[in-house]
């Protein structure tokens, strides 16, 4: 039987929650402060005049529901019957008198509680969630469901400390057919996530803060909703645990932080489905949650490395022009892009013969020199064209987005005619994009896709066809969230136009979700290859199959911050592979912001620049041998470190670990580094701290308590030092033309000389450089694959080595060795933070090494006369004699 679940009334009179002006839920969530409506609605009116955010109208202590008998015992969790509070006014009307519970434990460290209204068919979330492998035999949590004096509440609570880690205890649980509210307790003010929008810090502002989740052709603005839904976040509780949630609606919403703290969440349809990760490490919430939404599909290599675009290049010429800059200064270069420029007047599946004549060949020719080609594709089909067989085949069909009368839905966009919009959730629409995707790549043999407008994005209110949306409560519903724009039809389609998968209403926030796993799945049935896309719109789980970019964001300093929160959140929502436009894409950059933003884009896990219409040129050729030589160290550094990297990423696809990481990731129980972003990691060990701010030419670097080393002139210079600051600041030389680079002792990194580009730098040598702890121990590991095949995880066609090193000997071992490395060369062994005061001999797998040195820690071998090969097993020792 379970025990974790009990009923409990408790009859103690308490302090009203009001009174405590942190706890007060608003009872007029429109922003409103109108005492008339406030008691019309059964709410409390107080005035505060002294404390900015806190609600002047707020829901009664009694405001919600309460359990109906006790809760009942399942074959894996509890259920109980709520009814709703009698006497109680409705804020939107409709409210659903008799709710269902029902807490379903699914692993020792899962939790699924659902709440829907009794007998009443309500819109789920179309999309599959991995249950993950249970029973919960010795779960993490207690569930608690609890009559309180004011009403039912939820608690999650952790057994090993007795952290409350989710707490309903709070009046204003609504739960209408279109809105529904509860807030819940936080256990801490550390909690992270929630998105996409343009966040001033990654750990969240509680000062009665509101976001929306509602995708929307929006460059970043504070306050605005941006172009994804990602309602989960993580909370990283006072002792240095972590559980995430994951809230799956796919409906308009709202997240409002307050200062006890608390969070209110609101959303006009759906139902509750709340998933819980109770982790209990940071790393373990990700894992958990990944396992449950999906892993990003191994990416190709090439795609790790520099991609050039701007929207504007206007003719093949210019094109050629930036390639030609980036090849003068020796910048890493492995993908060209085109934006809709190239097309023939914005036209999906074209390519302009007067602007671009000649693309498809030049195409041709960047792949002999190892250069993919990535180009766009938007989700709207011009509907004024003779003879264009994207329409053409798309009304045979019966692709389109429909209104509620039958007709396709009308709006505009980028081309000169109005436009349909594709469904993406119909089986038909899947298939034509990929025929045409098919039919395109015989034209143009990009590599990869674009997705780009996908929200859908509409450059109207609604449709042109009915000049606007029909008045009716699903284009206008008793409850609007504060989503830019005076209805939600603004900038995308009407809410009641339907799809395969349900009314727009409910499936707005999945546009770009349902486009993404078409157009992965058609760049791979025609390349061979194992695909790559990148989306602007993104939903749980959409990173399956898609990167992203952060967006339309602007040439400031602040967007150069602001893009590290960005890539830190897209990690935690499964979307590993993120990085926003280098140097900006709206307005014109300059000298010093592009170089400091060229030192950050090195370590995107993509790394793109990409600039908007009708600015200055911004490749970094273009700013002449300053920017153009500081590129092109900052890229080779990051070539050089790409194994590591695309390790990285296979222990995201198979463990589902973030490839770049907030601090406190690393060290959960150092408070110091609960409020950093900025400075990340990749991995556990990789530090890089930008310097964002403009004219500073140092850096104040947090070095957690571990042992660092400075290597940020390592592929310059060969120069590495020891950093003597622990669990401390220092302030860090950091001139314009170098970014501080460190690795935590302990790691072991598979390096490959770099190259133009990945083609090139695959047939390099190998090193292998290693940083001990305080233990003079390290360990690490090396993942290689052909870099484009499909499957090779899946299939074992891969190599996969492990590294060690304690009690001065480095092994490695092969774990496995389908695809061979043999024949690749281990040409350097660097090995810092060696204790002894000497170090005189070396033997490579039993033979002495003659040519090494050693000074200040720090053991240099050259294994280049040895025959060593990164691919078999490998035993150096050293020692004093």
């Amino acid at each position: 039987m379970w025990t974790t679940g009990f009923f409990a009334l408790i009859l103690s009179t308490s302090v009203a929650l009001g009174q405590n002006h942190a706890n007060r839920i608003d009872c007029e969530p429109e922003g409103n402060a109108d005492e008339n409506l406030c008691y019309e609605r059964g709410c409390v009116y107080n005035e505060v005049f002294n404390e900015p955010g806190v609600p002047w109208c707020y829901f009664p202590d009694n405001y919600g529901y309460s359990m109906v008998g006790e809760p009942q015992n399942t074959a894996n969790g509890l259920t109980v019957e709520l009814s709703r509070n009698s006497g109680l006014q409705s804020l939107y009307g409709n409210d659903f008198d008799t709710l269902v519970v029902t807490a379903e434990f699914q692993t020792d460290q899962r939790l699924r509680v659902k709440i829907v209204p009794k007998n009443v068919n309500r819109y789920e979330v179309p999309i599959s969630i991995n249950p993950g492998s249970g029973p919960a035999n010795n779960p993490l949590y207690d569930v608690k469901l609890v009559q309180e004096v004011n009403g039912f509440a939820l608690k999650v609570i952790r057994k090993a400390t007795g952290t409350v880690l989710f707490d309903t205890g709070l009046p204003g649980f609504v739960y209408s057919d279109q809105f529904i509210q509860f807030a819940t307790k936080l256990p801490s003010s550390n909690i992270y996530g929630l998105g996409e929008n343009e966040q001033h810090s990654y750990k969240h502002d509680l000062n009665w803060k509101q976001w929306i989740g509602f995708a929307r052709d929006q460059p970043p603005s504070y306050d605005a909703n941006m172009y994804g839904t990602h309602p989960t976040y993580t909370v990283l509780e006072n002792d240095g645990n972590a559980h995430s949630v994951l809230i799956l609606n796919s409906n308009a919403q709202e997240w409002k932080l307050t200062p006890n703290p608390n969070l209110i969440y609101r959303t006009i349809g759906g139902i509750l489905d709340l998933h819980f990760f109770l982790g209990p490490s940071p790393a373990e919430t990700n894992q958990q949650y990944t396992e449950a939404i999906g892993r990003y599909a191994l990416p190709p290599y090439w795609s790790l490395g520099f991609h050039l675009c701007r929207y504007g290049y206007d003719s093949l010429d210019n094109m050629k022009a930036a390639v030609d800059r980036t090849a003068q200064y020796g910048i890493p270069h492995d993908a060209q892009w085109g934006d809709i420029d190239i097309m023939e007047r914005s036209l999906d599946f074209t390519v302009s013969q007067d602007r671009f004549g000649g693309l498809s060949e030049y195409v041709n020719e960047l792949k002999t020199k190892g250069i993919k080609f990535v180009t766009i594709l938007d989700p709207c089909i011009s509907i004024g064209e003779t003879n264009y067989r994207p329409f053409d085949l798309g009304n045979e069909m019966d692709v389109w987005v429909k209104k509620s009368n039958g007709q396709p839905a009308v709006g505009r966009v980028w081309p000169e005619d109005a436009t349909y919009f594709a469904d993406y959730s119909s089986p038909n629409a899947r298939e034509w994009w990929m025929t045409m995707i098919r039919e395109f790549h015989d034209i143009l043999a990009f590599d990869a896709l674009w997705i780009d407008m996908n929200e859908p994005a509409n450059f109207i209110t609604g449709d042109e066809t009915d000049g606007g949306c029909v008045d009716n409560n699903i284009n206008y519903p008793p409850y609007k969230p504060h989503a830019v724009g005076d209805e939600l039809s603004d900038k995308t389609i009407c809410m009641d136009t339907v799809q395969e998968a349900g009314s727009h209403y409910d499936t707005h926030n999945m546009y770009g979700y349902f486009e993404s796993e078409p157009t992965w799945s058609g760049v791979r049935s025609i390349t061979n290859e194992r695909g790559w896309i990148l989306s602007r719109s993104t939903f749980i789980g959409s990173g399956n199959w898609a990167a992203h970019w952060l967006g339309d964001n602007f040439s400031n300093w602040d967007n150069l911050y602001y893009s590290i929160i960005g890539m830190l959140q897209f990690n935690r929502f499964g979307m590993p592979h993120v990085g926003a436009d280098i140097c900006g894409f709206i307005d014109d950059t300059n000298e010093e912001l592009c170089a400091r933003w060229m030192e950050l884009g090195a370590f995107y896990p993509f790394s793109r620049n990409h600039n908007g219409y009708g600015y200055t040129d911004q490749d970094p050729g273009y700013f002449g041998d300053f920017v153009g030589q500081l590129s092109a160290r900052v890229l080779k550094f990051r070539y050089r470190f790409l194994p590591h990297l695309y390790t990285l990423f296979y222990q995201h696809n198979t463990e589902g670990n973030t490839v770049a990481r907030a601090l406190w990731d690393e060290f959960p129980a150092d408070s110091a580094t609960w409020d950093l972003d900025r400075q990340f990691l990749w991995g556990s060990s990789f530090m890089v701290s930008p310097v964002v701010d403009q004219g500073a030419v140092t850096k104040d670097i947090y070095f957690p308590d571990a042992r660092w080393y400075d290597i940020s002139d390592y592929t310059t210079k060969g120069s590495v030092s020891e950093v003597s600051t622990r669990g401390g600041y220092e302030t860090v030389d950091s001139p314009l033309d170098k970014i501080p680079i460190h690795v935590r002792g302990g790691a072991v990194f598979p390096l490959q000389l770099e190259a133009i580009n990945t083609q090139l730098s695959r047939q390099n040598p190998w090193q292998l450089l290693v940083a001990l702890d305080d233990s003079e121990m390290a360990s690490g590991q090396l993942f290689m694959d052909d870099g484009i095949s499909q499957d090779t995880i899946q299939n074992g066609n891969y190599f996969l080595a492990s590294f060690t090193v304690e009690n001065g000997q480095l092994s490695s071992e092969v774990v496995t060795d389908s695809f061979s490395l043999s024949g690749e060369n281990l040409s350097e062994v660097d090995v810092m933070g060696l204790k002894s005061s000497n170090i005189d001999s070396v033997l490579v797998n039993g033979q002495p090494a003659t040519s090494f040195t050693f000074g200040q820690g720090r053991l240099n071998i050259d294994l280049s006369g040895l025959d060593v090969k990164i691919g078999e097993a490998v035993e150096i020792t050293w020692s004093s004699i």
